[in-house]
Parts: structure tokens; C-alpha cells; sequence
């Protein structure tokens, strides 16, 4: 038996456990209840006429550096449908308030032979493009049993991954090989796919280069703007467990110098977000919830925006002040986020030294010194401090980031040109 046939049977075999774990999740909050039976392949919405693009985007990361595709797709292809699949309950809401009209949204079916085959039946997609590094076998090889056209789209694996994959290659040439057409990051990614066994690589660079500045709500943004008033502030983004801790020890420290000063933080998982308020009412510090419709008092310390969909709105504001910017993920050793995203705005960025998921960006900025890196909780509160008092090099590392944020046009026309070959066969 071969370990792809050996897969498929593991998965069928294990239905209840896996009707266990959807349930777990539901109750946990992490899975739509009204959604709920995509995840079993039973689609919500009609297919649309015409040719179908079916494009699967692992979660929040993958989804907003695929947008940019995507409007290039429909702009290159009038009349063309899209379908995107993810993962996650967050990359749902973000692409919900996000999506052209002519692309929609479905959750991915887990990987189960019957759910893949439901899902395919019924959603019968021309191309299927995958984003970055979520391979799952079942849906690979069902949808290449179809005679699909497959390509892999800023293919993405880390150096643990691969020895992963290298354990199993029977399993790894099973996948990788039944993609048309691999388009990697990098030349190191591109050998590491060739590796496992990926038939055609090409190298086209990293699309999160490409991706447009995340949008902010005009409203929003003019009542936030008229809350925070000439305050001084800083933002801490896309943050996880123990990094708030160092975000609110930061403002202490800060608080002597600067009785004023509103830290605002973002959580990556915005149903933290009460948890962390009490953290910083623990701390002696008055805090309020963005989820709760309150806007930053004077009296507020720290600003908890534990809500979706925001986080260009914070960007913008802190770009319009030049405001330092830490990047969260990245000091609990959780690869870090896409440090590009604030640069597009003009911040001055700190990160941790955990940028392992979005390395090429980090060392793009590094090479520029375009940002700060903090190694340690304390780092964290000690750069702060410094940069808030030398305004000439927030400034600096504000200007170097926008540089580089606006350096690398290229990446996708060359992937659009990479694709070239299989757009031209979808239906007319």
C-alpha cells in the first residue's frame, strides 16, 4: 500500500475522532456553527457560472497576501470566478470584508476522502492555486485525479518542515509531484521543493512584497484619531501570550517620563482580549476594549483592539505619527508576522528574534536598517523608551521601512507571468 493510499484509509478510519475535534473547536469558539458543515465538504453557496479559480489560503497571513493576486487574476481575466478556501474563523471575517464581488468564501473540508470528494463535486474548480505551505494530501491527490491543473503560489516550507516531509518521501513525492507548477519564494525554497519532489520550480519571489497597505475605515479612523488627541503613543501588533505582559511592563516603564502615554495593543487572537485588559488593570493600568465600543479615555492606559478586520486602522495611525510598531509572534516563538504590513505606513518597527515565517521581509528591513530587533521582554521596554525620546531616529527607521516596503514591485508580474500558461487553458 502506498503512504498516500495508507493516508486516505487513516482518514476515513478516524471520522470519529475527527467529529470529536470539529465539536471541540465549536465549543471553544473556533469553528461557525452556521458554517460548520463546509468543513464536511457541504457547500453553502452556488457555484457560478463559468470558469472556475479555486485558490486555498492556510489562514490570515496566506489570505491577505493572496488579495493581491486575486485582484490581478480578475483584472487580467474579466468574467472569471473565484472561490477561496481557508482554515481559520479570523481569515474567514478578514476576507468576508474583503473579497471582490466576483470571489467568495468557503472554510476548507477537512481532509477526509468523502468530505474532499463532496467539496469537489460540487465546486468542480478549472485551477486550483495553493498559497505558501498548507498541503493537505487527500485534497491534492483527489483534486489532480481530476485532471485539475495545480499550482503551489508563494510556496513557502521551513527547514523543519522539510526534514519532516524528508522523513516520509514517498508521501512528500506523492503531493509534490502532482503540482503543475511550483512558484517559490525564494532559490532556497525552490531547492527544498525540487528535494521532495515538486517537478517544475520556478522562482518568482515573495508575494507579502507585493501585497497592498491593509485599509482603514475613514470613520473609524476620524473618531479614533479625535479619542487619542496629542497623546503620545505606541502599538504592539499581532501579539501573543506573554508579549502583551511585555507591552504593558514597557508602558510602566514609560509612564514616569510620559504620565500621558496610550499603548495600544492588538492581539492576534482577538478572544483574548478581556484577559489581557485584566492584565493591565492587574498592573495598576486603566484599560478599555475596542469589542465593547468603548474609544481610548484620558484616563485609559492601554487600548485593547480585540476586535477583526482593524489592524490597517492602527497602522494608519500610528504612520501619521511615525509611531513605533512591535511586531508581534516574534518573541514567543511563534515565527513571527509580516513586519511589511506596518512599514507600508511608515511606522518604526520593532520585532523579536523569532521571524522564521516571514524571514525574507525581516532580513529586507535588517539589510536596510529598517528595524529593531528585540531580543528579550526587557529589550522590548528598553527600546521603547530610548525611541521615544530621540524622535530623529523614529523618523529614520520610519523612512527606511516605507523604502523597503516600496522596493520590490516586481514579484507579481512574475508570478502572474509564471501563470500565464495555465490561465490561457481555463474556459473561455
Amino acid at each position: 500500500m502506498s503512504f498516500l493510499a495508507a493516508y486516505r484509509c487513516i482518514g476515513t478510519a478516524a471520522g470519529p475522532l475527527i467529529e470529536t475535534y470539529l465539536g471541540r473547536r465549536l465549543r471553544q469558539g473556533k469553528e461557525d456553527a452556521e458554517r460548520l458543515p463546509e468543513r464536511r465538504g457541504q457547500a453553502s453557496l452556488p457555484r457560478p457560472d463559468g470558469a472556475l479559480v479555486w485558490l486555498h489560503a492556510a489562514s490570515v497571513g496566506e489570505a491577505a497576501s493572496a488579495l493581491i493576486l486575486i485582484d490581478r487574476l480578475l483584472a487580467t481575466r474579466p468574467g472569471l470566478q473565484v472561490l477561496v478556501t481557508t482554515g481559520t474563523v479570523t481569515s474567514a471575517a478578514l476576507l468576508r470584508d474583503r473579497l471582490p464581488p466576483a470571489a467568495r468564501h468557503q472554510f476548507v473540508p477537512v481532509d477526509r476522502p468523502g468530505w474532499v470528494a463532496a467539496f469537489l463535486d460540487h465546486w468542480r474548480p478549472d485551477l486550483a492555486l495553493w498559497v505558501e505551505s498548507e498541503l493537505w494530501p487527500a485534497l491534492i491527490a483527489a483534486t489532480a485525479a481530476r485532471n485539475i491543473p495545480m499550482v503551489l503560489v508563494n510556496a513557502r516550507m521551513s527547514d523543519r518542515s522539510a526534514r519532516r516531509w524528508g522523513m516520509l518521501p514517498g508521501l512528500a513525492r506523492a503531493v509534490l509531484g502532482r503540482f503543475d507548477l511550483c512558484l517559490a519564494r525564494n532559490a532556497e525554497q525552490a531547492e527544498r521543493f525540487r528535494a521532495l519532489g515538486a517537478r517544475r520550480v520556478e522562482v518568482t519571489g515573495n508575494l507579502k512584497f507585493a501585497a497592498a497597505p491593509l485599509p482603514a475605515a475613514a470613520a473609524a479612523h476620524d473618531a479614533l484619531k479625535a479619542a487619542i488627541g496629542e497623546r503620545p503613543s505606541w502599538l504592539a501588533a499581532s501579539t501573543h501570550d506573554g508579549e502583551e505582559q511585555a507591552a504593558i511592563e514597557a508602558h510602566r516603564r514609560l509612564a514616569s517620563r510620559h504620565p500621558d502615554l496610550l499603548t495600544i495593543i492588538v492581539p492576534r487572537h482577538p478572544k483574548r482580549g478581556a484577559e489581557i485588559a485584566a492584565l493591565a488593570e492587574a498592573a495598576g493600568l486603566p484599560a478599555a476594549r475596542r469589542s465593547l465600543d468603548a474609544l481610548p479615555t484620558p484616563s485609559c492606559a492601554v487600548y485593547v483592539a480585540d476586535t477583526l478586520g482593524e489592524m490597517g486602522l492602527f497602522f494608519t495611525l500610528a504612520g501619521e505619527q511615525e509611531d513605533i510598531v512591535f511586531v508581534g509572534g516574534s518573541l514567543t516563538r511563534r515565527g513571527g508576522h509580516n513586519p511589511l504590513e506596518p512599514a507600508h505606513f511608515g511606522c518604526a518597527i520593532l520585532h523579536g528574534p523569532d521571524m522564521r515565517n516571514n524571514l525574507e521581509m525581516a532580513e529586507a528591513l535588517a539589510e536596510a536598517d529598517a528595524a529593531r530587533i528585540v531580543a528579550t521582554p526587557e529589550a522590548l521596554a528598553e527600546t521603547v523608551e530610548k525611541l521615544f525620546t530621540a524622535p530623529a531616529e523614529r523618523h529614520r527607521l520610519a523612512d527606511a521601512a516605507s523604502r523597503v516596503a516600496h522596493a520590490h514591485a516586481g514579484v507579481l508580474d512574475r508570478a502572474m507571468t509564471a501563470l500565464a500558461p495555465v490561465l490561457a487553458r481555463l474556459p473561455a
